[in-house]
């Protein structure tokens, strides 16, 4: 993960990883992390199910396991909760509807307009 300059001033050289993170703040996005974790890992059981109710070979069954094995990787190097890279995993959670902006009220404006940033790409 890159960091990027702060999208609203290019000479500002402030960088994601040298942002500070409040108290306040580290408690609302660990809340807004598990919750997306929690969100992500029940649409992998239910599909999970889904696959494995329908097993009738051997292939099936390594279709399942294919399919864990591939969404475990996903979901390892997605969910990253690493501050330098929070408001990228963030943006990234909210492009694909995981994570609501609103759900991150409280965070500092500075870590908005990063996650703001990647929302965007």
């Amino acid at each position: 993960m890159t960091d990027v300059p702060h999208p609203d001033n290019a000479t500002d050289t402030t960088l994601m990883r040298d942002l500070s993170w409040s108290s306040a703040e580290k408690a609302i996005a660990h809340q807004v992390f598990d919750r997306a974790l929690q969100r992500e890992l029940e649409a992998v059981i239910t599909e999970a199910k889904n696959m494995a109710a329908k097993v009738e070979q051997p292939s099936d069954l390594w279709d399942l396991e294919s399919y864990l094995t591939r969404r475990r990787q996903e979901i390892d190097c997605e969910y990253d909760y690493r501050y330098s890279v929070l408001p990228q995993v963030f943006g990234n959670l909210i492009r694909r509807g995981l994570v609501r902006e609103e759900e991150l009220g409280g965070l500092a404006e500075d870590k908005l307009r990063y996650v703001r940033l990647y929302a965007a790409l």
